[in-house]
């Protein structure tokens, strides 16, 4: 061989390696991963401030998955599609007008009595003021030793109530109305909608992979509202009649806000426990008397979270905690009230998308590992007998008749 012979070309590592398959992996992970976090990151400041836009259609996803099983069971009955979406959302409106007239109506009779109530709850608390005085004399004691400057106490002048209620009602009227619209049109077009994504596919493969990812969602979602409204309601017709045996006026607002608030999980019943501790040490005689109704409250409320609604709901519907308090306090953050009303079915869809789909693996990605974990269409693909070598026969050509008074869509090969 001649010295001035070039030396050989390295050899490229083959694309079939499994280092190199590996190192692919984690780039597109990489990659996945930092385009996940800007956009968690910007998403916030954008359904912030496009609300107007992005709450009602959201609302209406979500109430759509809900009044979605009522108006399939009303099209099975015989009625047509329209109407069967109609009276749904009719019944869900009904509800909760009915719900807030027996709230609002007994509240506002309260009202009257809320300035004797807090001169009351004044004087409990000038009590307690009194016989901790020592502790007042201490702290103004060391800011003496401290030289701690006197705070001035600054005002700034905000609109009035009347001017803020006058101001936001154009614009929740305009976001109420456009809700039910698109939750109407939502229900009255969801068999179209399903037959389109499932018929519109190349592959059997992937119709059947959209048909479970849409029966998951509405299956979870659906369920756990209906379940968490039997309970609720069984905890409000409690609350009403420990209200009635307290002596508190209007027994059945008191079961209402129970049975409102106890859709927001944690918040919601610490919220109740304060109002019926307000309330109760403003209308009784003594602090421990007063309390005795928010304590009986929290009892109730330890008791149908850890063991009513668990035995009911059981593992499949169970959420994480911590996931559920950063699901409210992310969404209360975005759209306020009505977002933390909604951050639960948004988890739970999120939840059934991301079983189906691959669980994020960030503990094992800085390991090595892939991203994404193969979700419950890669398990239930290996228990298909879908593979190259015996494939079912291809779905049809041409869709079924656009029929809407078809209750459901089932997806069957066609064989000889």
């Amino acid at each position: 061989m001649s010295r001035n012979a070039p030396d050989p070309a390295p050899a490229l590592p083959e694309i079939n390696d499994p280092c190199v398959q590996t190192q692919q992996a984690r780039l597109q992970s990489a990659i996945v991963l930092i385009l996940g976090l800007g956009l968690l990151c910007a998403l916030p400041f954008v359904l912030s401030i496009g609300s107007v836009v992005f709450l009602p259609p959201v609302t209406a996803v979500v109430l759509t998955i809900i009044l979605a099983p009522a108006a399939d069971r009303m099209v099975r009955l015989g009625m047509p599609n329209m109407l069967a979406s109609f009276l749904a959302l009719l019944l869900m409106v009904a509800v909760v007008v009915v719900a807030l007239t027996l709230i609002l109506q007994p509240a506002y009779v309260m009202v009257d009595q809320v300035p004797a109530m807090v001169r009351r709850v004044a004087l409990r608390f000038a009590e307690l003021r009194n016989n901790l005085a020592w502790m007042n004399e201490l702290n103004r004691q060391i800011a003496r030793v401290t030289g701690t400057p006197t705070t001035r106490e600054v005002v700034v002048a905000t609109p009035s109530v009347i001017e803020q209620v006058a101001f936001a009602t154009p614009s929740v009227l305009l976001e109420v109305l456009l809700t039910f619209l698109l939750t109407f049109f939502m229900i009255e077009s969801r068999i179209r909608t399903k037959r389109r994504l499932l018929f519109d596919r190349q592959s059997f493969g992937a119709s059947v992979r959209i048909a479970r990812v849409i029966r998951a969602v509405q299956d979870r979602v659906a369920s756990y509202i209906l379940t968490v409204a039997q309970i609720n309601l069984g905890v409000g017709l409690i609350v009403a009649g420990g209200a009635w045996a307290f002596g508190f006026a209007a027994p059945i607002m008191w079961g209402g806000l129970a049975f409102a608030l106890n859709f927001l999980p944690y918040l919601g019943p610490l919220t109740m426990a304060g109002l019926i501790a307000l309330v109760g040490v403003g209308t009784s005689s003594t602090v421990a008397v007063g309390v005795l109704p928010a304590l009986a409250f929290l009892a109730l409320h330890a008791t149908e979270a850890n063991f009513v609604t668990p035995s009911i709901l059981g593992a499949r519907l169970t959420l994480n905690p911590v996931s559920i308090l950063i699901s409210i306090s992310y969404f209360t953050w975005i759209w306020g009230t009505l977002g933390a009303l909604l951050s639960v079915p948004i988890l739970l869809t999120l939840t059934a998308l991301v079983d189906h789909l691959g669980r994020p693996n960030l503990v094992g990605f800085l390991f090595g590992e892939p991203l994404f974990q193969p979700g419950q269409i890669a398990q239930d693909d290996l228990l298909d007998p879908e593979d190259p070598g015996a494939s079912p026969p291809p779905p049809p050509d041409t869709p079924p008749a656009d029929n809407d008074t078809a209750p459901e869509v089932v997806i069957q090969p066609i064989r000889a």
